[in-house]
């Protein structure tokens, strides 16, 4: 009779885990269709802030802060001439972490028919070829795919010529492994007192949110990030805004074949 009663109570614990799972499994994934349409019905009027009117092609960039997404809801959005035509989406930080959302975001702005990119959040105190390695493994671009990015904002203590080194280095690396010249992002302050001459080879997207006809940088760019208050629909958030520095032919040219 004791065997007997531990059999049974070993099923019980198993359907218990069972059970357990399932309910876990099916919450996921009505909180994923509760999310998404949530971000559906959001409509607004306008964009919500003042928009470049000197460019013809808009972007957002998002993360994981940006919560589930609609990319549907955001493509199909149109004020006047304007409309999204690209987004910039976070993959990895550092050494081992791949944002929460990329993979879904990933997938979910290509189906939608908006250009993507990929951008690694760049840790100085981490070595950059590691760092190239984290991304490489989780980014897999395509033809019609926007360059990596290398997002590098923070120095984190680190001096400038040991910076520099790691972030040449991931650039080199990415380089290589893609067969394409990356894109730097950084804000107009941070170029100038950490990155200077040694990186204006490389496409620049610039954050500058105090002037409204362009970034106040000395050098050429491609990408400006002009507000961080925008509203998308599709998007609970606010969201970063860009501008692309060109028409859609240089648009095309900087994408991968």
């Amino acid at each position: 009779m004791a065997n007997k009663k531990k059999k049974n109570t070993g099923w019980k614990i198993v359907l218990f885990s069972l059970t357990a799972s399932m309910i876990l499994v099916s919450g996921v994934l009505l909180y994923d269709w509760w999310a998404e349409r949530r971000a559906r019905f959001i409509s607004y009027e306008q964009f919500g802030i003042e928009i470049p009117v000197n460019y013809s092609i808009h972007g957002i960039d998002v993360s994981k802060y940006q919560d589930l997404i609609d990319w549907e809801s955001v493509k199909q959005m149109k004020v006047n001439d304007m409309q999204i035509g690209f987004a910039f989406i976070k993959a990895t930080e550092g050494l081992v972490n791949e944002d929460a959302l990329f993979q879904r975001n990933w997938r979910k702005a290509k189906e939608a028919g908006l250009v993507r990119g990929a951008y690694h959040f760049f840790l100085a105190t981490k070595s950059g070829k590691e760092q190239a390695e984290n991304f490489i493994n989780s980014v897999t671009l395509m033809s019609g795919d926007l360059p990596p990015v290398l997002d590098i904002e923070q120095a984190y203590g680190v001096p400038g010529d040991k910076l520099r080194a790691r972030a040449k280095e991931w650039l080199q690396t990415v380089a290589a492994y893609y067969n394409t010249v990356p894109i730097v992002y950084t804000n107009v302050d941070f170029y100038k007192q950490y990155l200077k001459d040694d990186f204006d080879k490389y496409p620049l997207w610039v954050a500058h949110y105090l002037q409204k006809e362009r970034p106040r940088i000395y050098r050429d760019w491609n990408f400006w990030q002009h507000s961080e208050g925008g509203r998308v629909n599709g998007i609970v958030t606010r969201v970063d805004f860009n501008v692309f520095n060109g028409d859609s032919a240089d648009f095309r040219k900087l994408l991968i074949n």
